[in-house]
């Protein structure tokens, strides 16, 4: 884990860390492949007999951020850092996956066990393009397992989750078209800019008044730019956003309305614009099978006590993407200290996480790869 926090690679560049897990792999006799067209690997260890085929996902990308921490394994790459936990579950894995080629119960393994070192998680597009690449077809996967490290907990701690553990996410883009005028003379053109002010005020409606109290979501605008100086009313506005939802039904209900509110406000303001979305994953659901089997497994392994059920996240997640294709689950892997009253969330410079949460994960995984092939 420390060598892959000291060299991070962004999504879609996870080329050393591509070949290094596949070097792993390879060294423990076990059968490894890259994946054609992009970086992460495919490893599989085959059972002696017919059986299901469990696959375990793990992301390898790192973020573009600054490390402020201070020490021997800190990233020695300029403005990048795994401050995700990402290089945790890449090792993870090959910790699963050195458990199980040693273990004395492979012999009596029926079925398949599937690694899949996943690249570009941050970009939301690994999973996808993995999937398009059949990675669940050959062999057929029947269940897909994965965690995530939160600093929230405290290692040695897992949470699960009863059916949606993330939000969907997609974001939309607004192009408002006015006419340039004199700050001075604002009759004479048509400001994208109030009209953007506008619609920006009604979107703070859709989740207090269009959706029930009852349904999660947030709408939100981080970016509103338009013209370059005080006096002049510029030609054109631009505002970019993102929608999460924890169902379907919220998500098309918000899209819609967005819509909606777009017509209004050109006809409102006599500008004319255009709403672009782009859809990016969808509700990570859970399923009940699925997330009730590694519960139990934990349980057995931890004590009940240290294992809890959690509140969806409206952060996304696109293992959501594989859940959609096979029945899957995702976990909470603590990783607080508990030496610490405080702790840096994920996607801090100063994350960092207590690395006896990693015997935790690979115990977790192993065992339940062994009750579900032998």
């Amino acid at each position: 884990r420390r060598e892959f926090h000291m060299y991070p690679e962004l999504s879609g560049q996870e080329v050393r860390t591509t070949g290094r897990v596949l070097e792993i792999l390879q060294a423990l006799g076990v059968q490894a492949r890259p994946l054609e067209g992009m970086t992460g690997a495919v490893g599989l260890i085959m059972g002696s007999g017919q059986g299901p085929t469990l696959a375990l996902r793990a992301d390898m990308d790192a973020l573009p951020i600054q490390e402020r921490n201070q020490g021997d394994y800190s990233s020695r790459h300029q403005g990048i850092m795994h401050a995700c936990g990402h290089d945790a579950h890449t090792a993870v894995l090959l910790g699963v996956a050195r458990a199980i080629a040693t273990s004395h119960w492979r012999s009596s393994m029926k079925g398949n066990l599937l690694m899949l070192f996943q690249p570009s998680e941050e970009r939301v597009s690994g999973a996808r393009e993995m999937i398009s690449r059949g990675v669940l077809e050959d062999p057929r996967v029947d269940w897909v397992m994965a965690a995530h490290v939160v600093p929230d907990l405290p290692a040695g701690t897992v949470g699960f989750f009863r059916g949606v553990s993330h939000a969907s996410a997609d974001s939309f883009n607004l192009h408002i078209q006015g006419k340039g005028t004199h700050g001075g003379r604002p009759n004479e053109g048509v400001d994208p800019i109030l009209a953007g002010a506008h619609f920006l005020t009604a979107v703070q409606s859709i989740v207090s008044r269009n959706l029930k109290p009852t349904e999660p979501a947030v709408v939100t605008i981080g970016k509103f730019q338009a013209g370059n100086v005080g006096n002049v009313i510029p030609e054109t506005a631009e505002l970019e956003g993102t929608v999460r939802a924890l169902s379907e039904e919220t998500r098309s209900q918000i899209i819609e309305r967005l819509e909606q509110l777009r017509e209004g406000m050109d006809r409102s303001f006599g500008v004319q614009s255009v709403l672009e979305f782009q859809q990016g994953v969808p509700v990570c659901l859970n399923d009940p099978e699925v997330s009730g089997f590694l519960y139990r497994v934990a349980v057995d392994l931890l004590g009940a006590e240290q294992v809890l059920y959690l509140q969806p996240a409206m952060g996304a997640e696109d293992f959501a993407l594989f859940a959609q294709k096979r029945p899957s689950a995702i976990f909470r892997l603590g990783c607080g200290s508990p030496k610490k009253a405080a702790y840096a969330p994920l996607h801090s410079p100063h994350f960092q996480l207590e690395e006896s949460c990693l015997m935790v994960g690979v115990r977790l995984f192993t065992e339940a790869a062994r009750r579900f092939l032998t």
